[in-house]
């Protein structure tokens, strides 16, 4: 049974910085591609940031660009999001995910908040 289990959020003030992780069981995750989403109250869950498993490749959502940075451990099944220059709109549940096909996973989320 896959578990992705998701820490690293809390409160932080604007300009601050966070390092969230994901650590995967369950399966060798090295030929999966990872994945961070994000919720804010109200709003649909989006994309901000993935790497692929192959030449890990990444690509990140616009309003994250130059701020976050994806990044993985093969060895340890683990994926990160360093978070700098965090701002109020930043603030969300941020969310794992897994995918390989038409398989994929989420994590349960860990909550970020970003005070002004």
């Amino acid at each position: 049974q896959v578990q992705l289990v998701e820490s690293g959020g809390g409160l932080v003030q604007a300009g601050g910085s966070l390092r969230l992780s994901c650590a995967a069981s369950g399966r060798t995750f090295s030929n999966y591609d990872m994945g961070w989403y994000r919720q804010a109250p109200g709003k649909e869950r989006e994309f901000v940031a993935g790497i692929r498993w192959s030449a890990g490749i990444t690509n990140y959502a616009d309003s994250v660009k130059g701020r976050f940075t994806i990044s993985r451990d093969n060895a340890k099944n683990t994926v990160y999001l360093q978070m700098n220059s965090l701002k109020p709109e930043d603030t969300a549940i941020y969310y794992c995910r897994v995918t390989r096909g038409a398989f994929g996973s989420w994590g349960q989320g860990t909550q970020v908040t970003v005070s002004s």
